[in-house]
């Protein structure tokens, strides 16, 4: 009993402050369509910086496929290259996660709430503008798609998603380990054949030359 006078006593406090924000519409910061003051030089600034990413938002979109939405620039963030946000009457991160892990969830409802997402991109972030100088040199270098779909996965990580295909996670950061640390997968190769036994006709050559000698 106390439980529900104390729910509804919240709940009336909720509502009373909201009725007293003199009608301004509250917007969560994880969802699409948030929209920050900017002075006209940042205007101006952001347009131009948006101008000259809309190709790679085309690659990206292109790459991702069904993953994602739409792409688009973003004048939200300040540090992080990209994030994922959510449609307005979708499901929020948090939300879909917990009816991912229910058991007798409905999967009609589930496909029909669950987040379309949109991946933001912060145009003014220093790994935004190398991978667009680097996707205009060659949009077809593997090195490009792989950093790609590792901006995708981190931003499902950050934006409170659950990774989809973590094995494939796991490799792409291994090959970007190899590739800072020089590593060519042809000397793994050659490596393994090192270590393989010596072939049956190597041995017979040897065999046929033991009896000419003899």
């Amino acid at each position: 009993m106390k439980f529900y006078l104390w729910l509804i006593l919240w709940m009336n406090t909720v509502f009373n402050s909201s009725r007293n924000m003199k009608a301004k519409k509250l917007i969560s910061a994880t969802k699409e369509g948030l929209k920050m003051e900017e002075s006209e030089d940042e205007k101006k600034e952001f347009e131009e910086a948006k101008a000259a990413t809309e190709g790679l938002c085309k690659l990206i979109k292109e790459v991702l496929d069904d993953k994602v939405d739409k792409v688009v620039v973003s004048a939200r963030l300040a540090d992080s290259p990209c994030v994922l946000v959510t449609g307005e009457y979708g499901w929020s991160a948090n939300m879909e996660r917990i009816m991912k892990a229910q058991a007798l969830r409905d999967a009609s409802s589930s496909a029909y709430m669950s987040s379309k997402k949109t991946l933001e991109i912060n145009p003014t972030n220093p790994i935004v503008k190398s991978l667009r100088d680097k996707a205009e040199a060659d949009q077809s270098d593997k090195t490009v798609k792989d950093l790609i779909w590792l901006l995708y996965d981190t931003s499902l990580l950050t934006s409170g998603f659950s990774l989809e295909e973590p094995a494939t996670f796991a490799s792409r950061i291994h090959r970007l380990i190899k590739l800072g640390l020089s590593i060519d997968d042809d000397d793994e190769d050659d490596a393994d054949m090192e270590d393989l036994p010596p072939l049956e006709d190597d041995a017979i050559d040897e065999e046929s030359s033991m009896e000419q000698v003899d």
